[in-house]
C-alpha cells in the first residue's frame, strides 16, 4: 500500500471511529457505568470486533452476507436482539453511584465488558457491509493483499483506541459529577434508550 493510499485510508478511518452508533453508544455506557480505566476495556473488544469485521471480508465471508439473504438476515437479528438486550439491561441497571477510590464500580468483570463490545463490533452486517464497499477501493490488487489488510486492521485499531477513549472518558466525567440517584437512573435510561434505538436502526438496515 502506497503512502499516499494509506493517507486517504487514515482519514476515512477517523471518520469511521467518529461516526456515532452502536459502537460510541457501548463505550460511553461503559465509562457512564465503571469509571474510565474498567469502561476501557470495551474498546478492547470493540477492535477485536473491528478485526473480527476485516478477517470475515478478508476472506471472503463477507462477500457470502453480502450475497445471502439468510446469511445476512442471521447476523442482523442476533444483533439485533443482543443491542436491544443490552438496552434493557442498562435501562433497569441499579441507580448506584461510583464509590471506590479509583471512580470504579467492579460489578461487571472486565472479560464481560470486553466480551460485550466484541459482539457489538462483530455481529453488526452494516460493518460488514461497509468494509466491503471502502476497503477494496484502499487495495493495491497488484500487491500481496495479508499486508495491506494488516495495515487496514490496524490502523482502524488506532483511531477507534483514540475516539473511544475519549467518548469514555467523557461518559466517566459526566458520571462523576452526578450525586443524586435520581441522575443515574435517568442517564441509565438514556443509554439504555440509545441500546434500542441502534438495535432498531440496525433492523430497518438492508442491503444496497
Amino acid at each position: 500500500m502506497e503512502l499516499s493510499t494509506w493517507i486517504a485510508f487514515f482519514a476515512a478511518a477517523w471518520a469511521i471511529s467518529l461516526s456515532p452508533g452502536a459502537g460510541a453508544v457501548a463505550a460511553m455506557s461503559a465509562g457512564l457505568n465503571h469509571g474510565f480505566r474498567r469502561g476501557y476495556t470495551m474498546t478492547f473488544g470493540l477492535v477485536t470486533g473491528i478485526w473480527t469485521q476485516v478477517l470475515v471480508v478478508g476472506v471472503g465471508l463477507g462477500a457470502l452476507i453480502a450475497a445471502s439473504s439468510l446469511a445476512f438476515s442471521v447476523v442482523k437479528w442476533v444483533g439485533v436482539a443482543y443491542l436491544v438486550w443490552l438496552g434493557i439491561r442498562q435501562w433497569r441497571a441499579p441507580a448506584v453511584p461510583l464509590t471506590a477510590a479509583d471512580g470504579e464500580r467492579a460489578d461487571v468483570s472486565q472479560r464481560e465488558l470486553f466480551v460485550r463490545g466484541w459482539i457489538v463490533n462483530a455481529l453488526n452486517p452494516k460493518g460488514t457491509i461497509f468494509l466491503l464497499a471502502v476497503v477494496p477501493q484502499f487495495l493495491e490488487l497488484s500487491q500481496p493483499l495479508l499486508p495491506q489488510y494488516a495495515v487496514i486492521a490496524l490502523t482502524l485499531a488506532f483511531t477507534d483506541l483514540v475516539v473511544m477513549a475519549g467518548y469514555t472518558a467523557l461518559a466517566s466525567r459526566v458520571l462523576r459529577a452526578l450525586k443524586s440517584p435520581g441522575h443515574i437512573k435517568a442517564m441509565n435510561r438514556g443509554f439504555g434508550g440509545l441500546f434500542v434505538a441502534a438495535g432498531a436502526l440496525l433492523a430497518l438496515f438492508k442491503r444496497a
